[in-house]
């Protein structure tokens, strides 16, 4: 008596494991389209090929910065909330663009790699939620703070804003060349 005991809830346990597992019991969920995987394959690629029309400006980007919520995290000016700094310390002119931190529009090297992070991750609980105009003067705004554009470079799109050359761009592990519609990492050692 004392093993049914025991094995019971072992039993029960198994039995509700397959249960969960068999996908047609329920009749819940459907195999995704081709059309509906393609629009969630929102990356960008360092080139940049894969940018929306749209375009903006660091002016834009201040304003945006304050009305969309990101100084309530960041701070008013990038550098002192309670998520992570965007503006680099100021520490002069470094060699290694890594000695200002973990600040992604100085260690990322592509510009492209900023909007594309912005665009799917903020603002915090309304992930892409940002129109294309806004993400381009979000960006426009964090490349002038750190020093990555200057004045006469304020307006960013999708055609100058893969031209960007970030400080950290030769400071990064080479990825394998890539082409819009192709698989990730096709043919890569790993």
């Amino acid at each position: 008596m004392r093993l049914f005991k025991l094995s019971l809830p072992v039993f029960l346990l198994f039995g509700v494991t397959i249960e969960a597992q068999s996908p047609t019991q329920y009749g819940v969920g459907r195999t995704p389209t081709t059309d509906e995987i393609a629009q969630w394959d929102i990356s960008i690629s360092p080139t940049g090929e894969e940018l929306p029309e749209g375009s903006g400006t660091a002016d834009l980007g201040a304003q945006l910065f304050l009305e969309k919520g990101c100084a309530g995290c960041h701070g008013t000016n990038g550098t002192d909330g309670i998520a992570p700094r965007l503006v680099k310390r100021d520490v002069g002119e470094l060699e290694n663009p890594w000695g200002y931190g973990r600040i992604l529009p100085i260690r990322s090297p592509y510009a492209a790699t900023v909007w594309d992070y912005i665009n799917r991750g903020m603002p915090l609980g309304l992930e892409g939620t940002l129109a294309p105009d806004e993400v381009y003067s979000l960006t426009a705004y964090l490349l002038y703070l750190n020093d990555v554009i200057t004045d006469d470079q304020l307006v960013l799109d999708q055609n100058t804003l893969p031209k960007i050359q970030m400080p950290n761009q030769d400071n990064w592990a080479q990825v394998p060349d890539w082409f819009p519609k192709q698989p990730r990492l096709e043919g890569y050692p790993y």
